[in-house]
């Protein structure tokens, strides 16, 4: 039977969005220089119906540079049509890239997710966190206990009250006051021969003498020449 019919041919695999996406970006080129091509030509018909004086002449330019416009503008329509369906694929492109990068990231969030799953269960156990704890918690109150201990004050006596002492200070207050006061009684109450006498101030200069000099911090009469 494959002798009289034939082998039927292997079906051709379809083409992938990018090699579609480059053969409707060169087909586009080509209507480009298409289109600059008519351009340039319309140009030409314009210039010759400006110079020409002819109504003949000119209404048959007319109909060439009608014709020319006509070949543009479809080629014009053409190259949207490609650029639009250029863009689809494009379109269609990236949200297979983002479907692809998608699956990715839900299957490296699974794995990371089962990884923590392991080593939580593996090497983390909560009663021992807990225990861990407490441990910390009691050492802590027994390196508080021991600072307590260490800036205690061994001098003073724990059992002292407060207002006994500043009721021993006004005391001791009043005892200065009194002393002082007798001081004062005993100094008034000296006799005159035993009072410190009030001499006057020593002279720096000679009678009818106004000339002295500084020795070490003391002024020293001195006779004029």
């Amino acid at each position: 039977m494959n002798r009289v019919f034939g082998k039927k041919k292997a079906a051709a695999p379809a083409p992938s969005l990018d090699d579609a996406s480059d053969g409707l970006g060169k087909r586009g080129e080509h209507m480009d220089s298409k289109i600059g091509a008519l351009e340039k030509e319309l140009k030409v018909y314009k210039d010759k119906m400006k110079a020409t004086k002819s109504p003949a002449v000119k209404k048959n330019l007319q109909k060439r540079a009608m014709d020319v416009l006509k070949r543009k503008r479809m080629y014009e329509q053409q190259r949207d049509q490609m650029m639009s369906q250029q863009f689809n694929i494009e379109q269609a492109s990236f949200g297979i890239e983002s479907a692809k990068a998608s699956v990715q990231t839900v299957a490296a969030m699974s794995a990371a997710s089962q990884e923590l799953k392991r080593t939580v269960r593996k090497d983390l156990n909560i009663d021992q966190i807990e225990d861990v704890n407490d441990d910390m918690a009691e050492l802590m109150d027994e390196f508080n206990q021991i600072n307590e201990a260490l800036a205690s004050n061994y001098a003073t006596p724990e059992d002292i009250d407060e207002a006994d002492l500043e009721a021993e200070l006004e005391m001791l207050d009043d005892e200065l006051e009194a002393i002082e006061e007798t001081d004062s009684a005993v100094a008034e109450a000296r006799p005159s021969y035993l009072q410190d006498p009030q001499l006057p101030a020593q002279p720096h200069t000679l009678p009818g003498n106004k000339h002295s000099t500084t020795v070490n911090g003391e002024q020293i009469p001195t006779t004029p020449y």
